[in-house]
């Protein structure tokens, strides 16, 4: 089974975990990054990504080359920015035209995670979504997140 792991990573905790993903599953691995990339302290990032949740504005993409169409299964990974997935997923799946896979998700959190896997579920419907986790501080909690992806991994 041909997959991908498609996954936006601000403080690379979803980093960690995407790449941990694409080890166990020999899957191929999308970075997402946002035109404006800028360098900010922990605070101006807060605000940053804050205000485009807020104001539900999606951040511009540095290109990327995805087809969809490619892939037998599909994995989504996003930081949770205000109980929401972070915006950059947000516009991925807005113009990456994913409908009729098998997807899975995850997403990456301080403690905070809301609903963010349901909402992330609910923008790729007319997926089957297969699976969906959640990894709380996955740098602080490297060892724990390892098995974390291990178990679930089974699963596909």
């Amino acid at each position: 089974m041909k997959t991908a792991v498609v996954f936006y990573s601000l403080d690379g905790n979803c980093a960690l975990a995407a790449e941990e993903i694409k080890s166990l599953l020999n899957a191929d691995l999308l970075r997402l990054q946002t035109k404006d990339e800028k360098k900010r302290g922990k605070i101006a990032k807060f605000f940053w990504a804050g205000g485009m949740m807020f104001s539900k504005k999606l951040p511009q993409l540095k290109p990327f080359n995805f087809n969809p169409s490619d892939y037998d299964l599909i994995i989504v990974g996003a930081p949770v920015w205000a109980g929401s997935p972070a915006a950059p997923i947000k516009t991925f799946i807005s113009n990456a035209a994913i409908t009729g896979k098998k997807t899975a998700v995850f997403v990456c959190h301080a403690g905070g995670m809301g609903d963010s896997l349901d909402k992330l579920k609910t923008l790729l419907a007319g997926n089957e979504i297969i699976s969906g986790i959640d990894f709380l501080s996955a740098a602080k909690n490297a060892e724990e997140m390892k098995k974390k992806v291990s178990e679930w991994a089974r699963g596909f």
